[in-house]
Formats: structure tokens, sequence, C-alpha cells
């Protein structure tokens, strides 16, 4: 028996072993209070159930019952789904979230179940076509990640535990199928080079030789802008030397300043080997691209247009990442690695390209895989100054201690924006691939700042209504008549601030309360530490 076959034995009695335990925790009598989706209204229990019960059989399904089965679990995911719009989400009943992961997970179950894979012989039936296993793969991987995205993948029993082993089995199967069938598909790079797309390479058998022989993202940069003021930047600090820096700021009341430490993340395997400048490598990571993420759409989250979408990783990366940088870099007559230094408008970007961005998204927790490609910085342990007293002029305002840095992912193409705001957190950001212009204000400056107030019933508070791209020139003002705009250039260019450059092994330090503006200038992907 193959390693894949394996597996597949492995996955098939995986889903059976959670259909046979929603089955019994949803039955009546004295299981019911075993069931944490209990809370719910008890018809949507019992027909989670009902069809627990005929997915624990294990009998095979033919296709009436399976699109029967399959529309109810559809409606029970539709139906408690709903009712995260009738909360806020940290008030959302825990038994909703956690009805609509097992649903998810009875979705999954019955689509793999009732294909070749649960024979255990699906190498023929793979072989097929040019693509044989992405439309498979597509339906097995949506359900799960739409249950961590939307609803934390909620639940003690199961939950997150899980579909983390579920996507882990998965992941065996096609890593091993795809290095015994040899199929590759190829998707362009912006030098209209073939990348293939489902190589014979994973990261279980790949070294770093073999990475190196692939296409990395391109480094066209449509526009960057001066740096006028530069952050300080030094050589990697010990813990010690870091925490007297905040303990000893030269201005008591100004506080610690912005930093750029190099050197953090020079052994973090992101960056040696298992690069994340390759496609390729990410691709593997996120089987063939098949997993959702959640990405904004549009120039940044105050502008018109903007919205937001989950799509498979590797439609991301070809609608988005490689598209954008080709356009930008075509309209602005730059060849691979030539740049705009400070001149000209990089309007034009975002009015010719569409920009999409993975922004301040939890992907690590999403793939654990990609965790293991990072570091915490230490400097996330050290005891940080409070924030400033007028950011939180209620004690019970301010944000709890964290027990760990919260991580977040920042990954688009050129021409990302995210605008002049401030965060609840101190914050290390590091920069992992590309490079990416930041502008930092003092919390001393906050009343200067035009903060945006409460908007369509969301507090923007710590949002300014300076478009800095827009003020410098760099942008096109959208829909502000043009005295209004020259009397806030004239209010903005008196506010002085600091600014950078990250390159990829920079990690800038972002005192809370410092409002920052920050902008990508190429293929860029950084991760963001926030801390108290």
């Amino acid at each position: 028996m193959t390693s894949s076959n394996v597996s597949c034995c492995q996955l098939r009695e995986f889903c059976l072993k959670a259909a046979r335990e929603i089955s019994s925790e949803c039955a009546g009598g004295d299981v019911r209070p075993l069931n944490e989706a209990a809370g719910c209204e008890s018809p949507l229990v019992e027909l989670l159930g009902r069809q627990a019960t005929v997915i624990a059989k294990g009998a095979s399904i033919d296709a009436e019952s399976f699109a029967l089965i399959s529309k109810r679990i559809d409606d029970l995911i539709s139906i408690s789904y709903s009712k995260f719009y009738a909360y806020i989400f940290k008030d959302l009943p825990f038994c909703w979230r956690v009805l609509y992961t097992d649903a998810s997970i009875l979705k999954f179950c019955i689509v793999f179940l009732a294909s070749p894979l649960a024979g255990g012989n699906h190498s023929a039936s793979l072989a097929l076509s040019s693509k044989p296993d992405d439309a498979l793969l597509g339906q097995l991987v949506q359900p799960l990640d739409l249950a961590i995205i939307l609803a934390g993948a909620a639940g003690n029993k199961r939950g997150r535990r899980w579909v983390e082993q579920a996507f882990c089995l998965l992941g065996k199967i096609f890593d091993t199928c795809q290095f015994e069938l040899g199929s590759e598909t190829v998707i362009k790079t912006q030098d209209d080079s073939h990348l293939p797309k489902r190589l014979k390479l994973s990261p279980s058998n790949a070294s770093p030789s073999d990475w190196e022989t692939v296409a990395s993202f391109k480094t066209n940069e449509p526009f960057t802008p001066p740096v006028k003021n530069p952050v300080r930047r030094l050589e990697q600090l010990s813990l010690e030397s870091f925490q007297s820096y905040m303990d000893r700021p030269s201005d008591s009341d100004l506080g610690p300043e912005p930093l750029i430490i190099t050197g953090v993340t020079d052994d973090w395997p992101a960056r040696t080997t298992n690069p994340w400048c390759k496609p390729a490598y990410l691709l593997s990571r996120t089987l063939n691209g098949q997993r959702l993420v959640p990405v904004e759409t549009g120039r940044s989250y105050v502008d018109e247009g903007w919205g937001q979408k989950i799509i498979p990783f590797a439609a991301f990366l070809e609608g988005y990442i490689d598209r954008s940088a080709v356009s930008s870099s075509a309209d602005h007559g730059s060849r691979n690695s030539e740049r705009t230094e400070g001149g000209g408008t990089a309007g034009s970007l975002h009015k010719q390209a569409s920009i999409a961005y993975l922004a301040q998204h939890q992907l690590f927790a999403q793939l654990p895989s990609l965790r293991d490609d990072i570091r915490i910085p230490d400097y996330c342990y050290t005891a940080p100054p409070p924030p400033p007293a007028s950011m939180f002029p209620m004690s019970e305002q301010r944000p709890p201690e964290l027990e760990d840095p919260i991580l977040n992912a920042w990954f688009g193409p050129p021409g990302t924006i995210t605008p002049l705001h401030t965060d609840p957190y101190h914050n290390m950001l590091s920069q992992v691939v590309g490079r990416k212009y930041v502008r930092l204000y003092s919390h001393l400056q906050t009343p200067r700042m035009a903060a945006r107030g409460v908007e369509d019933g969301v507090e923007m508070s710590n949002t300014s209504h300076f478009d800095v791209g827009v003020m410098e020139g760099w942008d096109e003002a959208n829909g502000q008549d043009e005295e209004e705009s020259q009397k806030n250039a004239v209010d903005f260019g008196s506010i002085p601030f600091l600014d950078c450059i990250l390159e990829p092994g920079d990690t800038l330090y972002i005192p809370v309360g410092w409002w920052h503006y920050v902008r990508g200038l190429s293929v860029s992907f950084s991760v963001s530490f926030w801390w108290n």
C-alpha cells in the first residue's frame, strides 16, 4: 500500500469518527448536554445529527443521496452563518460558530467519502486530465477554510484541531499523488517565464538548492517615495539594550521613538530554506494554491469601492500579484528592477491595475506550516511602556495584557496602501519579501491628525482623514474639492514626521500610539507582531 493510500484510509476513518461523534452528540437523552451546539435551535441540531448518522454508516453514497445530504448540510451552514449578522462577532453565541464548523466538517466528510480517494485507488482517476485534482481539492478545501475564516473553526471537541489534522492528511495525499504522477501545469510569472504550478517538490522533499532554481517574485517598483526624515537604524540589539531603549527615551513626553532593527529575521526559514520570495514555495504550502484567503480589494479601506472577498491563494497570486506588477511595469516604462525615485506620480497605478491585499489576516493560525517559517522576535517579550494616556481616557478602554503576541500577515502587489492610523499595541513589523514605505507621526501630534469618527456604525477614530499619498501629490485626489485639498495640504505639511523604506530583513519598531502610513512599493510580504 502506498503512502498516499495509507493517508486516504486514515482520512476516511477520521471522517467516519467525526460523523459518529456528531451523531451521538446530537441524539436525544443524556448525551444532549455534551453537544456544544445544543444552545442553537433544536430542529437544526437534530437535522445536523441526522445527516451525521447517515454519513457515519460509511456505506457507499449514491448520487441522489449525496445531493440530498449535501443540500441539507448547505442549508445548515447558510442558516448558522445568517446568525453571524445578528450579533457583533464577540457577542455571537458560541453554539452558532460550533454549528457552522460541525456542518462544514460534515460537508468535507461527505465530499471526501463520495470521492475516489476514499477507496484508496485514486491514482487512475486523477490521471485522466491535465488538471485532475484541482476541482476535487477545491471542493474539499472550501468548507474547512471557510470554517476557519468565518467561524474560527469553533468547537472544543473537534474544531480547529480537527480541521488542521484533516488538512495535514489531505496535504500528505496530494503531495504524494503529485510526486507519483509527476503532473505539472504552469502559470506565467512577470517575465513570461513558466513556473511549475504543481512541482515534483514539496516542502518535505525539497532542499534549499531546489528552491534556488525556481523563479522569485519580481522587484519592480512603479513608484518610490523619497525618504525625508529617516528612522534611526541599528544592528540587532540585545534584549537588555532594547528594554533600555524603551525605558530611557531622550524625551520623556515623547517616549520611545520608532526604530529599525536589522538582522532580526536573518535566521528565519522564510528568508533562507523555505523562501517566501518564491511563488512555487508558497503554492506548495497552500495545497497547490487551493487554500482560501480573505483579501481586501481597492486602494485602501477608507476609499469608495473598497471591498473584501475570499478566493483561492493561487487565484490571488495569478489575478493580482503577477498581473499588477506586469501592468505597472509596462505603464511606467520600467524594466524588472528599475525604480522611479521620488519623481512622477503613482496615481495611474490605482487607475489601471486592480489592487488586492491580504491584509491584517491571522494567516499563521490558518496555515501552521507557514507559521513554522518565522520566529517571534524576542523583543516582543520585553516590558514596553503603557499607551499614551490620551489614547485610552477611560482605563477600561485599554486593551487587556496579551499572553502572546498577535501575528498578522500582509501580502500584496505594488501599490497596496494602509492609510494613516494608530494601533492599540506596540508593533514589530518585519519585512520578509519586497520593500515598503512607512511614514510615522508621534502620538503628540494626535490633535492635528484629523481623526475620523463613527462611520456607518463603525468606530474609525484610530484612522486619519489625511490621505498621505494625495497630500504629497503621489496619488490623485478622490472626490475632494480643490480648495479643501489645498487647505488640508497646508495643515498636513507642517506636521513633523519620520519615514523609511523597509528592506527584506528589516524590522520596524512602532511604539503604541504612533500614527503610521504604509505603502507597498513592490510585491511585498510582511509580518506584524503586536504586543503590550
